[in-house]
């Protein structure tokens, strides 16, 4: 098989890189936004190799990281609830509330929404709907924070809207985020990378021994890996 070349954008902007050295967060912040290329607003996204055996239930990690920043999109909330806690999950800006009804757009077809939040009363309805969004990702679920107590409802919403990613080993023992967009200020995506680095240090799995992240990469969607010093943004905090 003949491997496709690189193209001269990308060959000159891997120029840039020097993938023998481990950057500092923030010169691998500012050296993504120069090596993106691409002629729309690429997302930055956070590559980390991990020592988890993913085999092994104990080491496993899922959770969810809220972003300072957001994500530089809008996030569409739909809520599972009903009775006085829908009215006030539409003023808290969820865009679709609602129950029976809802399910049954679902069941239809539809999931024109990022975000799906329920209260624990309403599981029991919408468990059935398991295959239809578990293999998109927007199945409501506790360990993602998005089967809420309805006291946390409001907050809960709050959160998505702003912006957060959820966090998870992959069978190949690496956790993918993204942090933002080429467009953000770099302190803005510094801020997002602490706090997912701080969500994943809060996640370490009780069955990993030793350091838990072994490496890790900041990219472009379109741009070349830049290795990062993961001991550098241990302990980092930004106003």
């Amino acid at each position: 098989m003949v491997k496709p070349r690189s193209s001269k954008k990308y060959q000159a902007a891997a120029s840039l890189v020097d993938a023998s050295q481990f950057y500092g967060p923030e010169e691998a912040v500012e050296l993504a936004k120069k090596t993106s290329t691409a002629a729309f607003d690429e997302t930055v996204e956070l590559h980390l190799r991990t020592n988890a055996d993913p085999r092994h239930a104990d080491q496993q990690l899922r959770g969810m990281a809220v972003l300072p920043h957001g994500l530089g999109k809008p996030v569409r909330v739909l809520v599972f609830t009903q009775g006085e806690l829908a009215l006030a999950a539409q003023q808290a800006g969820a865009e679709y509330v609602g129950d029976d009804d809802l399910i049954s757009q679902i069941e239809g077809g539809w999931a024109d929404f990022d975000v799906a939040i329920a209260t624990p009363d309403m599981m029991t309805r919408i468990g059935k709907l398991g295959r239809l969004l578990g293999r998109r990702g927007l199945m409501p679920n506790p360990r993602t924070g998005t089967v809420v107590q309805p006291d946390k409802l409001v907050d809960a919403i709050e959160e998505a809207k702003r912006g957060r990613v959820e966090l998870r080993i992959d069978r190949t023992a690496i956790i993918h985020s993204p942090i933002g967009k080429v467009s953000f200020e770099e302190e803005h995506l510094l801020g997002n990378l602490v706090a997912v680095m701080d969500t994943l240090n809060q996640l370490k799995p009780t069955g990993v021994k030793g350091a838990f992240i072994k490496t890790g990469y900041l990219t472009t969607t379109m741009g070349p890996s830049i290795p990062l010093d993961l001991a550098s943004i241990t302990g980092l905090r930004l106003d």
